[in-house]
């Protein structure tokens, strides 16, 4: 093996952590954290006890962009996919707000490092108790950090186990939220943007193939931003989302309808992150989401 060819395969490397934590790096820099273990922030109520999501997550330059615990919203965390209104056998259950219901890992399927990227795959499930309702398979890939930003795909795969399960988005103020969701950090001077351009104020259940929330990170003044783009096969495709400046880009799927999880129907949901230097339009963000969208892995 020559000596270029090692450098690349040792790129990225996989680490086990303390309190079941996996972390990747990248040459030898910080990418993100997946928390396989249950987590808990010292002096919150044991109600907010989880885990199954991404953090930190960090940008190009090694600043987190993601929080964990925020006093606005207990519940809310990195990068997650859970639904606020889960009913199971006529009894309701919210794992988006930790209640009732709780996302647990259950086994490893991959954890693989390869030249372009790197591989996680676990299997989880929706636990009432001991008894799992719903199984979950979460693949995601990680590729390398190019010059001035990085792709992450997301696959999260759901099938009921024994009775079928219902999902919705939060029915109160018509607001939908739930599913795949990105808690950004504390932030200045930030922006959120769609394909018609940036947006002044909040939104919920406005149409978009993809969002974008750019901001100053940290203590330094530079933007950086990530963006999520909405697979063209998913279900609601272009999707609905709830967009918040207190640092949300939520897609809704099923918002304010009702899906159902049958067992031996599994339902998959994709979805792409590009974590990029500058804001959206320095970034050429819909841009990219056209060329990704037009390619072989959006098909």
């Amino acid at each position: 093996m020559n000596l270029l060819l090692a450098v690349v395969l040792a790129a990225f490397r996989w680490t086990d952590q303390p309190g079941g934590k996996l972390e990747l790096t990248e040459n030898g820099k910080p990418v993100l954290v997946f928390n396989h273990g249950l987590q808990l922030k010292e002096g919150v109520k044991e109600q907010y006890r989880r885990a199954d999501y991404f953090h930190p997550i960090h940008d190009l330059d090694g600043v987190v962009i993601t929080d964990d615990f925020p006093k606005d919203h207990y519940h809310h965390r990195g990068l997650f996919w859970a639904w606020p209104e889960v009913t199971v056998g006529g009894q309701k259950y919210d794992p988006w707000g930790c209640v009732g219901m709780q996302q647990r890992l259950k086994r490893w399927i991959a954890r693989e490092t390869k030249p372009d990227c790197a591989v996680l795959e676990v299997e989880n499930g929706w636990f009432i108790g001991d008894r799992s309702a719903v199984r979950e398979t979460v693949r995601a890939t990680i590729y390398r950090a190019q010059a001035n930003s990085r792709v992450m795909d997301v696959a999260v795969t759901l099938e009921a186990e024994n009775e079928p399960v219902s999902l919705r988005g939060r029915s109160d103020g018509k607001k939908g939220y739930g599913g795949f969701t990105l808690r950004l950090a504390p932030r200045r001077d930030a922006s959120i943007s769609l394909p018609t351009g940036r947006i002044e104020k909040d939104a919920v259940q406005v149409s978009a193939p993809w969002a974008d929330y750019s901001a100053k990170f940290g203590s330094g003044d530079t933007v950086s931003g990530v963006a999520i783009f909405d697979h063209p096969k998913n279900p609601n495709h272009p999707t609905t989302w709830l967009l918040r400046y207190y640092g949300v880009l939520n897609p809704t799927w099923p918002a304010l309808e009702t899906a159902v999880l049958d067992p031996g129907k599994p339902v998959t949901l994709r979805y792409r992150l590009l974590i990029h230097r500058g804001d959206a339009t320095a970034a050429r963000v819909a841009e990219a989401c056209s060329v990704w969208m037009q390619s072989d892995s959006s098909r």
